[in-house]
């Protein structure tokens, strides 16, 4: 299978896309000469591809990482959706980050993996763990912002998303769960009833 992947040299794509091609698939993941807002360049990257992995992020630089993760979103599904592309996978999170409590741009990204999905591909959205490990913020798991994850394991997590069928799946350490703690501290209150 061929497989279409955006922040091949990012901490997901390090640790994801070599367990991806260990599977036997083909692995196509352009570098920043990609302008992923471009939609005449994103369909013909896009083209033959089976699935598409949109992988790419911004940490820091928050505006663009919210373009990424909606308007390029966009983008990737209308393009695979022209291209006949099967499964498209997103990688969301379940936590706040530490440095900006705003995520609405990651559940943007999942709708459009939903819309995908509606218009009969297989949409995966992974909601990980603040990820610790290579690569990361974090050398070992912080869970003052919820459940984490290790990026390794994220990796295979997104190897395996090319099985499961279309939904939404939280991935977090082994034991741990996501909890109303995150949202009590990002919004000051909780569930009580």
């Amino acid at each position: 299978m061929r497989v279409f992947a955006t922040g091949g040299s990012g901490v997901l794509g390090r640790a994801a896309l070599p367990r991806i091609r260990a599977l036997g698939h083909e692995v196509v993941a352009p570098g920043l000469e990609l302008d992923l807002f471009d939609p005449t360049a994103v369909a013909r990257a896009v083209a033959g591809a089976a699935a598409v992995f949109h992988l790419a992020t911004r940490v820091g630089a928050w505006r663009e990482n919210d373009r990424l993760r909606t308007d390029a979103s966009r983008i990737l599904v209308d393009c695979a959706l022209d291209a006949g592309v099967g499964v498209y996978v997103f990688p969301s999170i379940t936590f706040v980050s530490p440095e900006r409590p705003n995520t609405l741009s990651a559940l943007g990204g999942e709708r459009e993996t939903q819309r995908f999905a509606a218009a009969g591909g297989t949409g995966v959205t992974l909601r990980f763990g603040l990820l610790d490990g290579p690569g990361t913020a974090y050398e070992r798991p912080d869970p003052r912002y919820g459940a984490t994850l290790n990026v390794d394991d994220a990796g295979e997590a997104l190897a395996r998303a090319l099985g499961v069928p279309s939904g939404v799946y939280d991935v977090c350490r082994d034991g741990e769960s996501v909890s109303n703690e995150r949202f009590k501290s990002a919004a000051g209150w909780r569930p009580t009833r």
